[in-house]
């Protein structure tokens, strides 16, 4: 059995332009397209509803920043042009190069929560770590410059998991968060997230 686009975004219960963002980024495996329709298998969409949330209780910090991305397209960020936001065709150094910088976010806030889970459409899809520092360009926005990708998702429905960090520490932490749900709501593209409550924390959008 297959879903439209609309009835699949009924069942997880998020905007079709949101669950559109999964379809573009090619995390959804057995798509597919009759005419102009996207039909997605009814099992991938089961598997996407009963993903547990992200187990933040687990990590060290009080309050990490989580950031939101579309599917990707070509962007020109500083030092030319690069990929934004997430697709699962894309190399890990092409998806680290486009997840590290420039966002407006509080950078120091990012910087003591110590990962920065990467979320497509309230699931975590990529994982970056080694953010403690950051640099600031013209516009106010920052980039992480030694911000490492500790994995990333190319199936979101089993979850996929790719697996790219080379510390216990680092795989450890993109096995407990890659895949699972972390909706957020944030004016930005960075939201702040208290990980005993796992609530947004408010007025802390750049």
């Amino acid at each position: 059995m297959f879903l439209t686009t609309s009835q699949a975004a009924g069942e997880l219960g998020c905007a079709v332009t949101t669950y559109r963002r999964l379809v573009r980024a090619g995390v959804l495996p057995g798509l597919v397209h009759r005419g102009v329709r996207v039909m997605t298998p009814l099992p991938v969409v089961q598997a996407l509803r009963q993903r547990s949330h992200a187990a933040l209780h687990r990590l060290d910090a009080e309050e990490i920043g989580v950031l939101r991305v579309d599917a990707s397209a070509p962007a020109t960020r500083p030092g030319g042009q690069q990929w934004s936001g997430y697709s699962a065709a894309l190399a890990p150094g092409e998806l680290l190069r486009g997840l590290k910088g420039w966002w407006r976010c509080d950078a120091a806030t990012v910087a003591a929560g110590h990962v920065l889970p990467v979320t497509l459409a309230g699931y975590v899809v990529a994982l970056l770590t080694g953010v403690h520092t950051w640099e600031k360009d013209t516009r106010s926005r920052y980039a992480f410059p030694q911000a490492r990708l500790a994995g990333h998702i190319t199936d979101l429905a089993t979850p996929t998991k790719v697996v790219t960090a080379t510390t216990r520490p680092d795989r450890d932490l993109a096995e407990l968060l890659l895949g699972s749900r972390l909706p957020t709501h944030s004016g930005g593209a960075i939201a702040y997230v208290r990980t005993r409550t796992a609530d947004p924390l408010p007025g802390k959008d750049a």
